[in-house]
């Protein structure tokens, strides 16, 4: 592996540039992993993992199907549909999975185009046919909602805002058996973080309080003790380019946390270190050899203790407008060395696949290593990690 900081880059742009790996040959992916296309149908650019059947074993969703592992048959959640990748978008930008109505059984959230609805699909256990359609939200914005527990009772929930209403959201996921009801709880009202394709989200606790926030990167708003209290205070502060999602690392290893994004439709991979100013942070490229990193994961894929991240071209995520729309497809996992001069080593995947809305590292066959799981416009596929 070669090491290069590009500072011919950091002269023309004065980004402040961080060491970043270059494989000696781009073409020759890494052999730990094993490519499984599941289904080279454009059906969804979102994907969760459940096991649906109740077999004990992980299953794929994706769109309007679920694959049942291990053999990956398909069998329909709802009516099919099918897309042209070339000029249109899924229904399904985001899946999610959890029991909903704690029933026993595995349900599937879908997440449509930026600004459309966000709907749970009921899991009919034993019975055939397809699952039974519920509505949460009728005006989803943000690209990058996310599920998770906001007001820490255990239970997950949606994070997104309503941009017809011009309010930043969150939807409290029922908490009783049975229950099938949503509640909404605003956080904030006004133009910030409210835009129907605002890009960048993120989860975690800015301020040490041990409550956790939400970031997007023009700053973040404090969450109170009641998370169902409104008017989140907001802290302004430079959190970079517009990103996918967003999430905290100690990057340097001196107790200082930063935050790691990458860019939703240009160039860019990049940690942010913060300042004394709390308005004010420095923002360090970690790549810049790939664009359209359209979502972001972080996991120890090689189980050496250290979060690393895997990302990956978003194929014609504005439908071939994008600078470097017409690059190979790249998926790339870039291995951490945290320390005052933190390094990535970016690790080849593939050349033909690169990432949708998401992307999940799970281990899919119970081998303890973890695997890679897509869905994009180029298909439906399982990186299996030898």
């Amino acid at each position: 592996m070669a090491y290069h900081t590009f500072p011919l880059l950091a002269a023309l742009t004065g980004w402040t540039l961080t060491a970043a790996a270059q494989a000696l040959d781009t073409t020759a992916a890494d052999k730990r992993f094993i490519k499984h296309i599941i289904t080279s149908d454009f059906i969804s650019e979102g994907v969760a993992i459940a096991d649906v059947n109740n077999d004990g074993k992980p299953d794929i969703l994706a769109g309007a199907y679920w694959f049942e592992a291990p053999n990956w048959v398909r069998h329909e959640i709802d009516t099919p549909r099918h897309y042209d990748p070339s000029t249109q978008f899924s229904n399904s930008f985001l899946d999610f999975s959890m029991d909903v109505n704690q029933d026993g059984w595995m349900d599937l959230i879908r997440v449509s185009l930026p600004g459309e609805e966000i709907v749970w699909y009921e899991n009919p256990g034993p019975r055939p046919g397809h699952w039974k359609m519920h509505p949460i939200l009728a005006h989803a914005g943000n690209e990058s909602p996310v599920l998770v527990d906001v007001d820490g009772d255990g239970r997950p929930d949606i994070l997104c805002n309503d941009w017809v209403a011009k309010e930043m959201i969150w939807m409290k996921s029922p908490s009783a058996k049975g229950d099938t009801s949503w509640t909404r709880h605003v956080i904030a009202r006004g133009e910030i973080g409210t835009g129907r394709y605002t890009h960048g989200l993120g989860f975690f606790d800015m301020n040490g309080d041990g409550r956790a926030d939400v970031v997007i990167t023009k700053g973040w708003w404090e969450r109170p003790v009641d998370a169902r209290m409104e008017n989140w205070v907001f802290h302004p502060a430079d959190l970079g380019e517009d990103c996918a999602q967003m999430y905290q690392l100690e990057v340097r290893g001196n107790g200082v946390k930063d935050i790691v994004t990458s860019s939703a439709h240009r160039y860019g991979i990049w940690w942010q270190e913060p300042t004394a100013d709390p308005k004010v942070w420095i923002h360090h490229l970690i790549d810049s050899s790939v664009s359209e990193t359209h979502s972001l994961a972080m996991a120890d894929l090689n189980n050496d203790g250290h979060p690393d991240l895997v990302t990956g071209k978003r194929y014609f995520a504005h439908n071939g407008e994008d600078p470097g729309a017409y690059e190979p497809s790249v998926l790339n996992w870039y291995e951490f060395r945290p320390g005052p001069q933190p390094v990535w080593v970016r690790h080849l995947i593939d050349t033909n696949s690169g990432v949708g809305e998401q992307v999940l590292v799970s281990d899919m066959n119970g081998d303890g290593k973890p695997d890679i799981v897509v869905a994009n416009k180029k298909g439906l596929f399982w990186w299996e990690q030898r």
